[in-house]
């Protein structure tokens, strides 16, 4: 046989290997996290609840929800452990407030450009524009036929 006809198998082969080898890669550095876990540790459940590990069990975890909510989790629920500083950042909306060299941007241009004219719109010497809006006359207040709303026109 020839080995051009074997090379697309080789081929098939040798990618089946490297997609299982890095799928397997992955799920031993989860492994890993969620057995470096410790009681206080704060974690992110594959459902997006943070909470506080509390208790580790074999293959379960007992995880502070709320103060004075304990819950249940299989060890395999747990998405993510995370830094203290990273979830008290998200639950408690802390930060570490580092000073930074870079300057601050504001929402809005106007506070970068020279002062504005008074009037934009108007030139020097250039008439007043006409208003072309509702003026609000006493004599267009009452119908012109003598009529008011919801009486009928037929005899």
């Amino acid at each position: 046989m020839n080995l051009v006809t074997f090379l697309p198998f080789i081929v098939l082969i040798g990618a089946m290997f490297l997609m299982t080898r890095s799928a397997k890669k992955k799920q031993q550095a989860a492994a890993q996290m969620r057995n470096d876990m410790t009681p206080g540790t704060g974690v992110r459940t594959i459902g997006g609840m943070y909470a506080t590990v509390k208790e580790i069990g074999d293959d379960t975890v007992t995880l502070e929800v709320a103060p004075g909510v304990h819950a249940l989790y299989a060890k395999n629920s747990i998405g993510a452990v995370l830094e203290d500083e990273e979830y008290n950042r998200i639950v408690h909306g802390t930060a570490d407030v580092t000073p930074t060299d870079t300057p601050v941007v504001p929402d809005d241009a106007s506070s970068l450009t020279e002062a504005p004219k008074a009037d934009l719109t108007k030139d020097e010497g250039e008439a007043p524009k006409l208003d072309l809006g509702k003026k609000d006359d006493s004599e267009d207040d009452g119908p012109k036929d003598g009529r008011t709303d919801g009486e009928a026109g037929a005899k």
